[in-house]
């Protein structure tokens, strides 16, 4: 019987867990969130980048709950928007942002922005920290789009009702979890960060607990 190794990932957004846990199960990952922790810390992401934030969210995380955690920031850049909104992307809309009213500021934010500066892409930067809060692995990825004028689709979260993929003409809300999982800026770099996260885990030094 294989090993099951256990990897918390550092936020309490569920769809998010939901969306890595599949991509890592079929290596013997098993994935929970912040959710499942009432004691974790709030970390605050004060890093300009998402490389810092996601260094941030793992290292610190680690250390207070002595498990392996990966720590992931993401967000949407949009070139006719200077590259906003970045490392802001979850709350675009204030501090209270949900998908609905990012989405609703993102679009008053591009008004009638012609389509060849609605041109956008999504960055995932994953950190892996071992208990004592050590990087141990990092990766990031992008996935290259632009940005509709309406909400089409309902599937995944955050901007994919607006973030279309140009070759298949349809938003990620439209184009669903399994084409997803094959696209997206998380799934690449889930896809770059596997190798390593098994060479840690088979090197006999992967536990919980220092």
């Amino acid at each position: 019987m294989n090993k099951q190794y256990d990897l918390v990932l550092g936020t309490h957004n569920r769809k998010k867990g939901g969306e890595l846990a599949a991509l890592l199960a079929p290596y013997h990952f098993h994935l929970t969130t912040l959710a499942d922790f009432p004691e974790s810390l709030a970390v605050e992401e004060t890093g300009t980048s998402f490389a810092e934030n996601a260094a941030l969210k793992a290292s610190q995380q680690a250390r207070h709950l002595e498990r392996w955690v990966m720590g992931e920031d993401s967000g949407l850049s949009v070139d006719g928007l200077d590259g906003a909104p970045g490392v802001f992307s979850a709350r675009y809309s204030g501090e209270t942002a949900t998908d609905e009213s990012n989405n609703r500021h993102l679009l008053d934010q591009l008004g009638e922005t012609p389509d060849s500066q609605r041109t956008a892409h999504y960055t995932c930067h994953i950190a892996v920290a071992d208990p004592t809060g050590e990087i141990r692995l990092c990766c990031e990825a992008t996935c290259r789009g632009k940005i509709r004028r309406e909400e089409i689709g309902n599937a995944g979260f955050g901007y994919d009702p607006l973030f279309e993929i140009q070759e298949y003409h349809q938003t990620f809300g439209q184009l669903g979890d399994d084409v997803k999982s094959l696209l997206s800026h998380r799934a690449k770099a889930i896809r770059q960060l596997i190798p390593g996260l098994l060479q840690l885990a088979r090197s006999g030094n992967w536990h919980n607990g220092l």
